[in-house]
């Protein structure tokens, strides 16, 4: 007789030996065939569950209806954003994520966003595959500028915002950060410095890299309003949540020079729709003045080979912790954000 059953909503790997090896004999592992949504289980395999698997699909108090026996939803990453919370909460249902999965990739993917601006490299790659190439010779542009006189600004800092600290730190820049959540000291263990306000960080900061998870606070965090205070010539990265960032004022500020460089591996709506906002409708048809400014990536940062077996291995850690015990682990708390 098992002890518990965990239902993937997703079939992403090629087997389910790991799983197998890491819940043991007294799990039973359900994994659809194929499935588009969630809407794509069966009523008996919803019905059966007590721990959810989620990769991509958004779960809504409606959805919950279909799981009687559900104990436990895991996060198969680290945004837990698609999740209804409240919903889950008046079900007892525990909510668990992965916390520590693509740590250093999506580290290594901000920074490489924010260098490959910084230094002029997608602006030379434009300019010498025109037709006719640019001439050989360095390009003179805000965009470009020294590490040692910017000041790296960091919204947030939880565990990848502190690997992107250290990085930036170890290339010269001077690294400040605005996160009103984190205790006094957290800079003297980093050796950064800490601005008092989101408005205090914003005026001082060249490159700017975003790092919050996406909640009701955070949503909109960074409109016209925020996005003007960067001095002008700024670069702005973003690796979090697209919602975070108002898209539309990232497009005006670019065009008008105000920003002279914009990095995106997050936007609003993922996949994009039509119709997309302006900056991803100017950036695919290479209009001048997306070209070397404005990288889009597709939610692709926590993405290597090494990070996606962690995945499966730390979700299934962290469900059987949750189901079977001793205790769960990475519990994200049912208050509302």
């Amino acid at each position: 007789m098992t002890a518990a059953t965990v239902l993937y909503s997703e079939n992403n790997y090629p087997d389910d030996s790991v799983e197998r090896r890491i819940y043991g004999p007294d799990v039973r592992i359900i994994v659809p065939k194929t499935s588009a949504s969630l809407a794509d289980l069966s009523d008996e395999d919803c019905a059966a569950a007590e721990g959810l698997m989620i990769f991509r699909y958004r779960v809504t108090a409606k959805d919950l209806e279909r799981f009687p026996r559900l104990r436990a939803i895991c996060r198969m990453g680290v945004g837990y954003d698609i999740l209804d919370r409240a919903a889950a909460a008046e079900r007892r249902i525990t909510i668990m994520n992965v916390p520590d999965y693509g740590t250093t990739e999506v580290a290594d993917h901000a920074m490489a966003l924010a260098l490959s601006l910084r230094r002029g490299l997608l602006l030379h790659h434009e300019a010498q595959r025109a037709e006719p190439p640019a001439g050989w010779r360095y390009i003179n542009d805000p965009l470009v500028k020294r590490s040692s006189v910017q000041t790296f600004g960091i919204v947030g800092m939880g565990r990848i915002a502190t690997a992107v600290a250290l990085r930036a730190k170890a290339f010269g820049f001077r690294v400040v950060f605005y996160d009103p959540y984190l205790p006094n000291g957290v800079e003297l263990g980093l050796g950064i410095e800490r601005a008092a306000t989101l408005a205090a960080l914003l005026g001082q900061t060249d490159t700017l890299s975003v790092h919050t998870p996406l909640t009701r606070e955070t949503r909109g965090l960074l409109g016209m309003k925020e996005l003007s205070l960067l001095p002008r010539g700024a670069v702005v990265v973003n690796t979090a949540r697209g919602p975070i960032i108002d898209i539309d004022a990232l497009a005006t500020l670019l065009k008008s020079g105000h920003l002279s460089g914009v990095g995106l591996d997050v936007v609003p709506v993922e996949p994009p729709v039509e119709p997309v906002p302006e900056l991803m409708r100017a950036y695919r048809a290479r209009e001048d003045w997306t070209l070397g400014r404005l990288i889009i990536t597709p939610h692709a940062a926590f993405y290597s080979p090494q990070a996606w077996d962690d995945i499966r291995a730390k979700s299934a850690e962290t469900m059987r912790a949750a189901l079977l015990g001793p205790k769960a682990q990475n519990v994200i708390p049912p208050e509302s954000d």
